[in-house]
This record gives C-alpha cells, sequence and structure tokens, in this order.
C-alpha cells in the first residue's frame, strides 16, 4: 500500500473516492461537513434519511454525488465524539479499508485524520491511520497454493495544507516504518514451526542487518556453552534444531551513549518438554517466539525511522522438546550467573532461556533492559487479550512504557514485583524453583527474571495475551512493536 499527501480540501481533490467520517449524532468532521456544504447537503439529506452509521465502523458509500471532484464518498462511522481514542479511529480506518477493498476500489482520499484527540496531534493520528490501514491490507496467505482473491486498496491520499505537507509526510514515512516492523513481527509469527525455527529467526536478522546496516553476531552451542548458558542449554538439548543466540545492534546515537537492551523470548515451538502441553490448540505454540519476533521487527522499525539512539536487540532461540536427552522435572541446572535452578516444569521454559539472556545483556553497560515474552497462561486470566503485563522495579521506567502505551494505542497494564512473592520460589535443592505454584503465577515468573536484573533497570512485558488471536481471526497481532517504537521514540528525543 502506499501513502502520499495532496494539496487541496476534499472536496476539490479528484478522487475514486473520498473517505469522511460521522459521528453517532450526526455530527460531521470537519472534511465531512465541507464535502456536505459542496454537494448541497448530500450528507445531511442521508442522515435524515436514517442512513448514516451510527455505530463505529459502520459504512455507507454514496455514488453520484454532485458538487464534488470525488467520484463517490464513503462515509463512516466514529461513535460517540466524546468516546473516541486512537483505537476507534484505527477500528474506523479498518472498516473503511475493508469496505473500499469490496468495492473494487484501488485508491482513496482519506480524511480521518482530522479528528480530534485528547494528548494526540494530527501527525499522531495521521501515524494511527497508516498504522491501521496497513493491518487491514495485511495477508497472511504466502504459503497458499492460492492466494486470497479479496480486493486489496492500493494507495491513500491525505489532502493537507502547504503549511502541513511536510510535517504530514513526515509522519506517514513514520507510520510506514512502523508498520513495517509490525507486518515483520506478524510475517514471523504465523509462519509454521516448520520454517521459522531458530536458524530461519538468525538469518532474518541477518538480513535486517545487511538491509540497515546493522551489527549482527549469532552465537552457536558452542560458544554458549563457553559462557556456561546451562539454563538456556538445557531447554534445548533435546531438539534436533540447534538453539541460537542472536545480537543485533543499532548504532543512532553516540558512541558513548549506553543502549537499550530488547531481549526477546524465542521458543519456536514449544511442547512443554517432558511436561508435556495438551494436544488442544498446541499448534499455536509456534507463537512463543512472539517476543523475539517483536524485537527483530521493532529493531527494523527503528533503524527505517533513523531514531537517534542505540539499541542491542538480544534473542535466545530455540525449540522445547520431549526426548530421551531432554530436562526432566527435578533436574538443577547452573545458569550462566552461576545461580542454580530447579527445575519443577519443563513448560515453564521461556524464564529459563531469557534468564541467561539478561545475564549476558550486562556486558553492554545498558541504559536499560526490556525482556518481551509469551511467558505465562496467568498473564492471560489476569488481564485478558487487551494489556500486555508489564512488570518492572524502576517506577520511572515503568511509567515511560506506560505513558508509551497509552501514546501508541498498544495497551499496557503495571503489575506488581514484590519480594513477598519471591518466597514461592524457594526450593530445598537449588538457589531457586523454575515455578512458584498457581496463585499469581505471571508475577513470580517476573519475580524469577528479576533476579537476574541486579545491576541495571529492567522492565519485562508478558505479551501470553497479545501477542496474537486465536479462532476465526488467528494470527499474530504484531505487539508490542507499537509500544516498544514508541518508547524508544520518546527516549531518542
Amino acid at each position: 500500500m502506499e501513502f502520499s499527501t495532496k494539496a487541496g480540501t476534499p472536496d476539490r481533490i479528484k478522487s475514486g473516492c473520498v473517505v469522511v467520517g460521522v459521528y453517532a449524532d450526526r455530527k460531521l468532521t470537519p472534511a465531512a461537513s465541507l464535502v456536505d456544504v459542496a454537494s448541497n447537503g448530500a450528507i445531511a439529506a442521508a442522515g435524515r434519511r436514517g442512513d448514516l452509521p451510527s455505530k463505529r465502523g459502520g459504512v455507507l458509500m454514496m455514488s453520484g454525488v454532485t458538487g464534488i471532484a470525488a467520484e463517490r464518498v464513503l462515509i463512516v462511522g466514529l461513535g460517540k465524539q466524546e468516546e473516541l481514542k486512537a483505537k476507534g479511529v484505527a477500528e474506523a480506518v479498518r472498516a473503511a479499508v475493508k469496505a473500499l477493498g469490496a468495492s473494487g476500489a484501488s485508491s482513496a482520499l482519506f480524511t480521518l485524520a482530522d479528528v480530534s484527540l485528547p494528548d494526540l496531534s494530527t501527525v499522531d493520528v495521521v501515524r494511527v491511520v497508516v498504522l491501521a490501514a496497513r493491518e487491514a491490507v495485511f495477508r497472511s496467505d504466502e504459503l497458499k497454493s492460492q492466494k486470497d482473491e479479496d480486493g486489496t486498496l492500493a494507495r491513500i491520499v491525505f489532502p493537507v495544507e502547504k503549511a502541513q505537507a511536510s510535517s504530514i509526510a513526515g509522519a506517514i514515512a513514520s507510520g510506514v516504518a512502523l508498520a513495517n516492523g509490525c507486518d515483520l513481527t506478524k510475517r514471523l509469527g504465523n509462519l509454521p514451526p516448520n520454517i521459522c525455527t531458530p536458524s530461519y529467526l538468525a538469518s532474518t536478522a541477518k538480513q535486517i542487518a545487511k538491509e540497515w546496516d546493522l551489527k549482527v553476531e549469532v552465537l552457536e552451542r558452542k560458544q554458549m556453552e563457553q559462557l556456561r548458558m546451562g539454563s538456556f542449554l538445557a531447554v534445548s538439548q533435546s531438539s534436533a534444531e540447534p538453539p541460537k543466540l542472536i545480537v543485533l545492534s543499532y548504532s543512532g546515537g553516540k558512541a558513548k551513549d549506553a543502549p537499550v537492551v530488547l531481549v526477546g523470548k524465542g521458543i519456536t515451538f514449544d511442547t512443554g518438554g517432558i511436561s508435556l502441553k495438551p494436544g488442544d490448540a498446541m499448534d499455536e505454540m509456534k507463537y512463543d517466539m512472539c517476543g523475539a519476533g517483536s524485537v527483530l521487527g521493532t529493531l527494523r522499525a527503528v533503524a527505517e525511522l533513523g531514531l537517534k539512539i542505540n539499541v542491542v536487540g538480544i534473542v535466545p532461540t530455540c525449540e522445547n522438546m520431549p526426548g530421551g536427552d531432554a530436562t526432566r522435572p527435578g533436574d538443577i541446572v547452573t545458569s550462566m550467573s552461576g545461580q542454580t535452578i530447579e527445575v519443577l516444569n519443563t513448560d515453564a521454559e521461556g524464564r529459563l532461556i531469557l534468564c541467561d539472556a539478561l545475564t549476558y545483556a550486562e556486558r553492554f553497560k545498558p541504559a536499560a533492559v526490556i525482556d518481551i515474552a509469551t511467558l505465562t497462561g496467568a498473564c492471560v486470566i489476569a488481564l485478558g487479550h487487551v494489556n500486555s503485563g508489564l512488570f518492572s522495579t524502576d517506577d520511572e521506567l515503568a511509567g515511560e512504557l506506560l505513558a508509551a502505551s497509552k501514546t501508541s494505542g498498544d495497551a499496557a497494564w503495571r503489575m506488581p514485583v514484590e519480594d513477598d512473592y519471591q518466597e514461592q520460589l524457594k526450593s530445598n535443592f537449588a538457589d531457586m524453583a523454575n515455578i512458584g505454584g498457581r496463585p499469581g503465577g505471571s508475577i513470580t515468573a517476573a519475580c524469577f527474571l528479576s533476579r537476574y536484573t541486579k545491576n541495571y533497570r529492567w522492565a519485562h512485558l508478558d505479551i501470553a495475551g497479545t501477542a496474537w488471536k486465536s479462532g476465526v481471526a488467528k494470527g499474530a497481532t504484531g505487539r508490542p512493536v507499537p509500544l516498544l517504537t514508541a518508547f524508544l521514540e520518546a527516549r531518542a528525543q
């Protein structure tokens, strides 16, 4: 999909279709009002007939409207004006793109960025529109022998005043970069586990490095053995696929600036190991690498944006498989930090690979470290599929991430990481157990990780409920790439 700007007002710019918004009470957006006046009240007349969409995402296509340059008018419902937020704008955009695709339109003049939202500028809303439009045309049919035949909108044009042209063009470029990062994350998540292996993730990181002039290093098993990453290697030891530790570095800041380090869980398929998962929906365990995918997607977006900040992405990646040489419940492993772990459940493997990666992150003397992981089903029970779980021992860092979640519309909710929960991780035989029982499962998982982050500022994002959707809409969401990118943009400024 292409995006561009054109100077002029929406009633005077020639196009196959102009897209305008209307609120639940039939109140028109500024662009819709311009089109209504130019067309001698055509939209108001539709409202009197009861034809205007009253709910957000509802659409009405009008043809033969006189007095304007566009051949057709697509009116999109925005819901109640006082309740409209970035998420609602995105919903309306997706509905508009779907309707335009079904109508056979190849291009459209979009005015849905003219809404007024609290705490968001027009530039911010343009980014929301771009990201939502790209999401609406994202396809996951690359492995189908016959591609989906749905119509796809190919071009969106934003009408602008000359004074705004530069800032809107910048917002479009920014939105496209973010969308490219999200698309990469979604594609990696959706690929089957026989294709998206640890080696595939490593080759993807190398491709990003080559395209955007980043540095990349891929550590193999022997190097991890030399580093004494006994916890990470314990997870991978029964898989035919070799484990990888991917380090992708972007240097947009000054050489002396400490980097932000992103650590992404990359279990490319999770059977649960000896603690085997139920067979129902086990295919969705290909999504257990979405933390890794989000790190790669974020680095790609950051590179395209050219942010003036240093970022290091660390991806520990392997499979968690059962077998004769698999780690057993009751085994004790030694992490890179020297701390010993009693493995009570081999399906709590994400924290076992992350803890060694978090220790490895110390060598970069980071300004902050954020790990991203589809870590616990308990987080899904706590927060559902709306908010990612945010855990941090640093209030300032947590505040930055929460602010980024609001500006990006990529929701997160802060959860506790308190010492009292650490009691649940006690072991009679090792420094800690890898699980703390069912109560507060997402919290004790974060507490486990916190034991490896004492030497730097740290936050943890549990995306088990937000990284993918099940059912008819099955597929990776690309989250939390928007949140992470917004966080890094704010830091770069």
